[in-house]
């Protein structure tokens, strides 16, 4: 069942947070809903603008309704992850989207609430929640990159200011952690302080972590040793996840680590079976390691067995 963010932080703020996880092909999508079905958690699917444009949108829309059939017992929302405002307003007319999040968090604070405001009047006009970013994460995502830097974390005066001017639902905050691979450089920490001081300035207020991969050494290591040259760093402890989820946080973004997953089971693949030419081999394979690695950051996030709580109150 498609549902808005909405409801589903309805039902976990101050509790526990929602995973939010990208999805760019079947493989994904079906270990997706298998690891939520598996751990009976509610779940975002995220769709980024470079997903739309590398499997084409319509083939992931396609792939989603029909997970969705598959899977009846699943309770989930669909957001644009890291929209431009032309991907925003595309995805809101498109009807599938229950939720977009317009990331100008790279302009100018007067800039940011503008296109913001404009993002937040189109959706809501048509029942869509949105999610947007102040502050500046460190790393690479989409359109947007910030040099470690430049990286700058969110302000709790300037974040009231920005919710008012623009009613958005959730907010993006910037707390420590980063984007994608830029974790390979460092360690990240989250900082618990800032994070107080939004909660305490928006009461309520659904917060949302992005970069929040923990980039398992395990799985580090086991690429390296089937041929890959990753630099050793981590991301974020997910055991802080729970603490996180008390002060606000109702949503967490996680997609580098499930890259990581689908790298090692390849890799090891190749090099331990040559012979293999068969895509379905570690795809099989994949399908059911992403679905236990979904299951494992359920728990984590504290959403895991509260998929039936979330059916009563819907």
């Amino acid at each position: 069942m498609i549902v808005t963010t909405k409801e589903l932080f309805k039902h976990a703020y101050g509790k526990y947070a929602v995973g939010a996880y990208n999805i760019n092909n079947l493989e994904q999508t079906m270990g997706l809903f298998r690891g939520n079905i598996d751990s009976k958690a509610p779940f975002i699917l995220q769709i980024s603008k470079g997903a739309r444009s590398y499997a084409d949108k319509r083939m992931l829309e396609a792939m989603i309704r029909m997970a969705d059939e598959i899977f009846p017992e699943s309770i989930l929302a669909v957001h644009l992850d890291h929209g431009d405002e032309e991907t925003c307003y595309e995805c809101i007319e498109s009807g599938f989207y229950s939720s977009v999040m317009i990331d100008a968090s790279h302009e100018p604070f007067e800039q940011n609430v503008e296109i913001t405001k404009k993002v937040v009047d189109a959706a809501h006009a048509k029942g869509i929640v949105v999610e947007a970013e102040l502050g500046m994460l460190g790393g690479v995502e989409e359109h947007v990159s910030v040099a470690e830097a430049d990286a700058k974390l969110t302000d709790p005066d300037e974040a009231k200011e920005f919710v008012r001017l623009t009613n958005v639902d959730s907010l993006a905050c910037a707390i420590g952690t980063s984007h994608g691979a830029f974790k390979f450089s460092g360690g990240q920490s989250i900082h618990f302080n800032v994070l107080d001081e939004l909660q305490k300035r928006l009461p309520g207020l659904p917060l949302v972590m992005h970069g929040s991969s923990s980039v398992p050494q395990e799985e580090v290591a086991r690429i390296n040793a089937a041929g890959g040259d990753l630099k050793g760093a981590r991301g974020v402890d997910e055991n802080q996840f729970a603490r996180a989820a008390g002060l606000g946080v109702t949503k967490v973004n996680i997609d580098t680590d499930g890259r990581l997953v689908w790298c090692r089971v390849h890799r090891e693949m190749f090099r331990d079976k040559p012979e293999v030419f068969d895509l379905r081999k570690p795809g099989t394979i994949f399908m059911a390691e992403y679905a236990r690695f979904i299951a494992h950051k359920n728990e984590k996030l504290g959403s895991a067995g509260k998929l039936d709580e979330v059916r009563a109150i819907l």
